[in-house]
């Protein structure tokens, strides 16, 4: 009972803010030995953060949280600790005997030391079998077993209580995903529309077969999401997560399938001037079963009035380029295509034919979108030009057609 009461009050301890009076837990995570839900400051009723926690035999118990600003830390704790509050030591880190970080813990509470874990420690936690935690003399061992879900559900509890409250929460561990009716069985579209297809392009970010498109590519899907590399058979893809206002989207090939090409992103900005490279799958069905190139230049650092999470791209864009990448002169990417510019609009308010204005997402709006997701992406720095037909050869094993069925209703919000 001592160490259920411990565990429990671990978790309400673990805020990064280092908030002693905490209420919960809301709904709950429950993934192998770890346990835990979401939280809220008592003073003020808010919510707090989303923690987990599981005990080890050397006598400590692991709490990983993500607060409601979307900071992740890790915290240590066990009732024969004696801290000084605000105290600070220095824990270093080592994942399966390879990957090293030192960490800077403080003492919130006597019994506990809690750190921030910046992101990248973030992915390396989550897909590693084995840490070893070393503070001056102390040396101890951590089975990481079930922390990939448990970072996951983690993500997925801040998401969820961000959106629909505390009062609603529920469990965490079930990722949420639009209900797919069976291939034999698909249910008819809502409003009795007639389903037809529905394409658009996206690209593999990591090894594991995480894929990028926009949001508006795969809302209102009805069934299976498909993706094709070009002359390959299609693969079913799951929906990781999703972000509407900023139209992204994170897919993921089954876990059988891996990835030994997938994109880097650009680690500098993209200037106005820059040339780039929009690969995808426009009019797919129409025109040529495989990829098309195109090409332009970086028109503006900005969007519709202003909107800096754009840029504005010449490059030609038509509809199924949606979610494709686009590259920098060095193969890197820059941007995530979105949209062309809603020409009878601009033909009605001006009486003139816009040409050449297209928009493309900012990496910067794409590394904030994989970092929350979780997403072991990489990065470079933009090196010797290449030229088209090598950008192109090279996005070849990455780049996908992304296809399912939607409504009529749903095809026309594209």
């Amino acid at each position: 009972m001592w160490l259920k009461s411990f565990v429990v009050a671990s978790l309400l301890q673990v805020s990064v803010a280092g908030i002693a009076h905490a209420k919960g837990p809301f709904g709950s995570v429950n993934v192998g030995n770890w346990i835990g839900g979401a939280f809220s400051n008592d003073e003020t009723g808010a919510f707090s953060h989303c923690a987990a926690t599981t005990p080890y035999a050397n006598g400590v118990i692991l709490v990983v949280s993500q607060n409601a600003a979307g900071t992740w830390s890790l915290a240590f704790a066990s009732p024969s600790y004696r801290f000084n509050k605000g105290e600070n030591a220095a824990i270093d880190v080592t994942f399966d005997g390879q990957e090293q970080a030192r960490l800077f813990a403080t003492a919130y509470q006597p019994n506990m030391l809690t750190a921030i874990m910046p992101v990248n420690v973030v992915r390396t936690f989550q897909k590693a079998s084995l840490m070893v935690a070393t503070a001056g003399r102390a040396v101890l061992n951590f089975d990481l077993t079930s922390t990939g879900p448990v970072i996951a559900a983690l993500a997925n509890c801040v998401t969820k209580v961000k959106v629909d409250g505390l009062d609603k929460a529920g469990d965490f561990t079930r990722i949420a995903a639009k209900p797919q009716p069976a291939p034999d069985k698909q249910a008819p579209p809502a409003g009795g529309k007639v389903a037809r297809a529905k394409t658009g392009t996206g690209f593999v970010v990591s090894a594991n077969g995480h894929v990028v498109t926009n949001n508006h590519v795969i809302d209102g899907c009805v069934g299976d999401i498909k993706g094709n590399l070009t002359g390959e058979a299609a693969m079913v893809l799951r929906v990781v997560s999703s972000d509407v206002n900023n139209d992204l989207a994170l897919l993921q090939a089954p876990s059988t399938t891996t990835f030994k090409d997938f994109a880097r992103i650009r680690d500098r900005s993209i200037r106005s001037g820059d040339s780039v490279i929009v690969i995808g799958f426009p009019f797919h069905g129409l025109l040529t079963s495989d990829f098309t190139v195109t090409t332009g230049i970086a028109s503006s650092l900005s969007g519709m009035r202003n909107d800096t999470r754009f840029l504005q791209i010449s490059a030609p864009v038509q509809p199924g380029n949606s979610g494709g990448p686009l590259f920098d002169t060095t193969g890197q990417i820059v941007g995530v295509v979105t949209a062309k510019i809603p020409a009878l609009r601009i033909v009605a308010a001006t009486g003139n034919i816009p040409e050449n204005i297209n928009f493309a997402i900012k990496t910067g709006m794409l590394r904030d979108f994989l970092d929350n997701s979780v997403v072991p992406y990489q990065t470079a720095e933009p090196k010797g030009e290449l030229k088209t037909t090598d950008i192109a050869g090279n996005a070849r094993p990455y780049t996908m057609l992304i296809s399912c069925n939607g409504t009529e209703q749903a095809d026309a919000k594209r």
